[in-house]
Parts: structure tokens; C-alpha cells; sequence
């Protein structure tokens, strides 16, 4: 509707339920009064902030496609949802467990995110991540009750910062970034729980028997990339495995006894 002012909300102080997606709104202030409101949509606007007065009772709150540039002030101790797709973040400080303690789900996609140290809310059990221009995993230990990991489309080359704290992890994808080598897959191998993997269109994913290869190194994996694993490319994986132990026991032996 191309509103600018929301101000006469401010008397509607027992609405729970808001949707003021496209419109050219740069101010939430009159939202403050709101203190019912459990669900709040703004998508679309021309916000620069996300920073809000704490409401007590607000649960889900989507600020998709408009212009925030950082995390900072959103503090709602109910808040178990939260949307921040297609805006401008380049770094993922500024958001706190102590403040957002029952956050579970975090969208990020299509940001400018580089990079995922400091994000500050543990508990989280859904993450996404996709559409950005991350090259590097740090601080991913925190996240003992992650579910959910989604990477696609960023600047990853390397595996590490995966960590066996990571206990619930059980659905990862990282399709489209610059993997190469099964020996990044490999560090995968920390992940207890996981059962789903997204790896196509990754440099790796063009080499020869790249599932089996996978497999292999991932023997618990359920489904690689939009497949089921079957029987029998579990019990090819299971030989490949093998033979690859064996070889590296016959190695280890060598080398043992060229040094004595």
C-alpha cells in the first residue's frame, strides 16, 4: 500500500497477529505499544534495522528483502523464529543467546556474510545460510543442538570448523562451493548424526564413483544429494573402505620398519 507511517498501530495494543510486507515503511517505532503481538511480518520494506523494542510474547518475525546492514537490537525472549533473507549483513555479531534464549530457527540467505564466527545463539536447531560469500567455518562448536545446516551457494574450499560437539547435525548442504578433494569430505567424519548430505554441483562431485567415494568416508549417510543411498552402493562403499585401510595398514607397517 506504500505506507510510510504506521503510527496509528499504536493504539491497537492487543493485536498478535501484523503483516505490513511491501510497503516503504524505515521505522517500527509505533510497534512498541504492541505488547500482545506474537507474529510480525515486514518483508519487503525499507528498513535499515532490525532493532526493536523488546516484546515479551512476539515468537516469529520475518524481515525479509529490505535494507539491514547488522543484527544488533533484536532482544525478545520468546522469539523462536527469525527471517532476515535477501538484506545486506555482512557479519553475524551482534545477536545474543542471553537476549534471544528460545531462538531455534535462523535465516540468513542471501546476504554478504563471510564468515560465521560470532554468532552468539547456541541453541539453535535450524540455520540458513545459503546465498552468501562465506569461505570459512568458525565457532560451529557451540552448536551441540543444530539439526539443520544450510550452505549452498557460498565460497567454502574447506571442511574445517565441523566439530564432534555438533551431536544433532543431521541434514548438511553444501551444494555449489568450491570443494575438491574427498579429503575435505572426510572431515564430515566428526558428524555422528549425520544422515543427509548435499554435495553436487562442488568440483568433487564430478570425479569418478564421487558417491561411492563419498560413502566410503561417510558410511552412515542416508541420502547423498537428492538420493537414496541403496543397498548395493552401500555394500560397494563398504569394499572401497576396506581397501583403503588395508592399504593404509600396509603403508603405516612400511614405514614403520624403514625407520627401525
Amino acid at each position: 500500500r506504500g505506507l510510510t507511517d504506521i503510527s496509528l498501530l499504536e493504539r491497537f495494543i492487543h493485536l498478535r497477529y501484523v503483516d505490513l510486507s511491501k510497503n516503504k515503511l524505515n521505522d517500527l517505532a509505533p510497534l512498541s505499544s504492541l505488547t500482545q503481538l506474537l507474529w510480525l511480518k515486514v518483508d519487503g520494506n525499507l528498513l535499515t534495522s532490525a532493532s526493536m523494542q523488546e516484546l515479551p510474547y512476539l515468537q516469529v518475525i520475518s524481515f525479509d528483502c529490505n535494507h539491514i546492514t547488522d543484527l544488533e537490537g533484536i532482544a525478545h525472549p520468546l522469539l523462536a523464529n527469525l527471517s532476515l533473507k535477501e538484506n545486506n549483513i555482512q557479519t553475524v555479531l551482534g545477536l545474543s543467546h542471553d537476549q534471544l534464549f528460545s531462538l531455534q530457527v535462523l535465516e540468513l540467505r542471501g546476504n554478504k556474510i563471510e564468515t560465521t564466527a560470532g554468532l552468539g545463539v547456541s541453541k539453535l536447531k535450524k540455520l540458513y545460510l545459503a546465498k552468501n560469500t562465506i569461505c570459512s567455518l568458525e565457532g560451529l562448536e557451540e552448536f551441540e543442538q543444530l539439526e539443520t545446516l544450510h550452505l549452498r551457494d557460498n565460497k567454502l574450499e574447506a571442511l574445517d570448523g565441523f566439530s564432534d560437539r555438533m551431536k544433532c547435525l543431521q541434514y548438511l548442504n553444501l551444494r555449489s562451493n568450491g570443494i575438491r578433494s574427498f579429503q575435505e569430505v572426510e572431515k564430515l567424519q566428526v558428524l555422528p548424526m549425520l544422515q543427509a548430505l548435499v554435495l553436487m554441483d562442488n568440483p568433487c562431485a564430478q570425479e569418478p564413483n564421487y558417491r561411492l567415494e563419498v560413502l566410503s568416508r561417510l558410511p552412515q549417510l542416508q541420502r547423498l544429494d537428492k538420493e537414496s543411498i541403496e543397498e548395493e552402493e552401500r555394500e560397494e562403499a563398504e569394499k572401497i573402505r576396506q581397501t583403503r585401510k588395508e592399504k593404509q595398514k600396509v603403508r603405516t607397517t612400511w614405514c614403520g620398519d624403514k625407520e627401525v
